[in-house]
């Protein structure tokens, strides 16, 4: 009796790893980014709550020129309780990435990865995320962004493997009304 507890045991131990959820597989981005297209205005419509914004309330907005060199420039922008809140940053291009790799840097020398994980044909929503999972943004050019074209934006961050459950809708207001309020 004893022996076939023993059997059984060892035989259920061994089947754990198998219950273990299993990693997801690398976060991988999109085949490639025309910059020239991917330049201009985009609104946060959802993100991971992050530590550097933690003083916005809305209006969160992200804008990319094409620079001289190549490079892009950045102006990250948000409403907060005494107005606006600016950050500047440069963006380079990871080589051979299809410019769907960038490195952004905010101030020297420090740098993070922003992968661009989804990208919409039209170039109408983006998903950006970096390889930990520990960042997420879903981008349109729009303040709002109709419900068939969010559900494929977080279907893209789905297959990657992201968890849903700490994204965090972001307010953006119309005409510069919020809506349901009066200005």
């Amino acid at each position: 009796m004893m022996k076939t507890l023993a059997v059984r045991l060892v035989a259920l131990l061994a089947c754990l790893p198998a219950l273990a959820p299993a990693e997801p597989p690398p976060v991988r981005t999109v085949a490639a980014v025309d910059l020239a297209r991917y330049a201009g205005k985009w609104h946060e419509i959802a993100a991971f709550p992050m530590y550097f914004q933690r003083r916005c309330l809305g209006d969160t907005t992200a804008e990319y020129g094409v620079r001289d060199d190549g490079d892009l420039s950045v102006v990250n922008r948000c409403r907060t309780e005494d107005g606006f809140d600016e950050a500047t940053a440069r963006a380079w291009a990871v080589e051979g990435s299809g410019n769907a790799k960038l490195k952004v840097s905010f101030f020297w020398p420090f740098r993070a990865d922003y992968w661009v994980i989804g990208l919409d044909d039209g170039y109408r929503w983006a998903v950006v995320g970096n390889p930990e999972r520990r960042y997420l943004w879903i981008l349109s050019r729009t303040p709002r962004l109709p419900g068939p074209l969010l559900e494929q934006a977080l279907a893209a961050a789905r297959a990657q493997g992201y968890d849903l459950s700490q994204l965090r809708y972001t307010p953006q207001r119309e005409n510069g009304a919020i809506p349901g309020r009066t200005p």
